[in-house]
């Protein structure tokens, strides 16, 4: 392969093996697949459902399977999985994944961590509709979850720029006293001998520049659903992948960050008939929009080109990189063309 023109990070769910607390709001032996094997095409054309080809059915309670996905991302041109991470308070949850690339050392590839700190609601979007579990926050927790990242920061394979570990935080104001936590983070890691680290939060949400928070940049994430109407009303929404992009693209601005571009879009695995799809989403579409993105960032130094993907595996969201029976392998081949140059 071709020296890589930047540095690609595709976001990586847990949510493929059962927890106690799926099995209690979902029923017994919920996973995502549960989700994605009952979907249904809603109107004519509609890709439903997403059905895994290379990788099947997983479990990533299996280390196999893990394997096989790193392999299957290094072949392809991404530097490093950003694993969701669900933090309330100390309790994790869907934390067996990281927990065992942690322990175990493998697979030997990259990972950085992303703090999905909302609550978690019946209605998947983070609405506080139904709730399940609530977010919350402390001082006391801030100081207990920065030590617990450090350990994390301190793994080999944690993803560095220029040697600083990266973290990103969803919902940066979300956060009670946000320069109050990055400064905790960055006191945790200074007296464990760790470098400072790349604090990051991901623009999905809220318009800002959140170095005015304490973060050191933000990611600019996609889908920004923001720009659908009505978003989260009844109904189905149906929208133009491209036509979508270009839009999300314009209420970014001029904002200096980390780009962020989404493999495709359907929720409706999750929100049946009140879901949005974006048609037109093919391995073509997404190869052009990742070039472009690429292209933004060249004249930054190398170490600083971090493209971020969304997602690796998000299938309830037709939304993943990994290969499926209709498209095979070409989301990837796009990729690996992309940032091969």
């Amino acid at each position: 392969m071709s020296v890589r023109r930047a540095r690609l990070v595709a976001f990586y769910l847990p949510q493929f093996h059962p927890i106690p607390e799926n099995d209690a709001w979902w029923g017994r032996g919920f996973t995502e697949w549960t989700n994605v094997t009952k979907a249904l095409p809603l109107f004519p054309g509609h890709e439903q459902p997403h059905l895994p080809a290379d990788l099947g059915y997983y479990d990533l309670r299996v280390p196999e399977t893990r394997a096989a996905q790193a392999e299957l991302a290094r072949a392809h041109g991404i530097e490093a999985f950003c694993y969701w991470h669900y933090w309330f308070e100390g309790r994790r949850l869907l934390e067996r994944p990281f927990a065992e690339v942690l322990g175990s050392g493998e697979p030997d590839f990259p990972f950085c961590l992303a703090w999905a700190n909302e609550t978690w609601s019946r209605r998947w979007l983070g609405e506080e509709k139904e709730i399940l579990l609530k977010q919350t926050y402390s001082a006391a927790d801030e100081e207990r979850h920065a030590r617990w990242l450090v350990e994390a920061f301190a793994d080999r394979r944690s993803l560095r720029v220029h040697g600083r570990p990266v973290f990103l935080v969803y919902r940066p104001l979300d956060l009670p006293e946000p320069r109050r936590f990055t400064d905790v983070v960055r006191r945790a890691c200074a007296l464990s001998g760790i470098a400072d680290p790349l604090l990051l939060g991901i623009s999905s949400h809220h318009r800002a520049d959140y170095r005015s928070a304490g973060f050191d940049g933000n990611v600019e994430f996609e889908p920004q659903l923001g720009v659908i109407p009505d978003p989260l009303g009844d109904g189905l929404k149906v929208h133009d992948y491209a036509a979508s992009r270009a839009r999300m693209a314009h209420a970014r601005g001029s904002s200096a960050a980390h780009p962020c571009i989404m493999v495709s879009w359907d929720n409706t695995p999750r929100r049946g008939a009140n879901g949005i799809v974006f048609t037109g989403a093919t391995p073509a579409a997404f190869e052009a929009g990742l070039r472009e993105m690429i292209d933004s960032v060249q004249h930054q130094p190398a170490e600083e080109r971090l493209v971020f993907v969304n997602a690796w595996n998000e299938w309830a969201e037709g939304n993943h990189l990994e290969p499926c029976l209709r498209h095979g392998r070409g989301y990837l081949e796009a990729v690996r063309r992309a940032v091969g140059g």
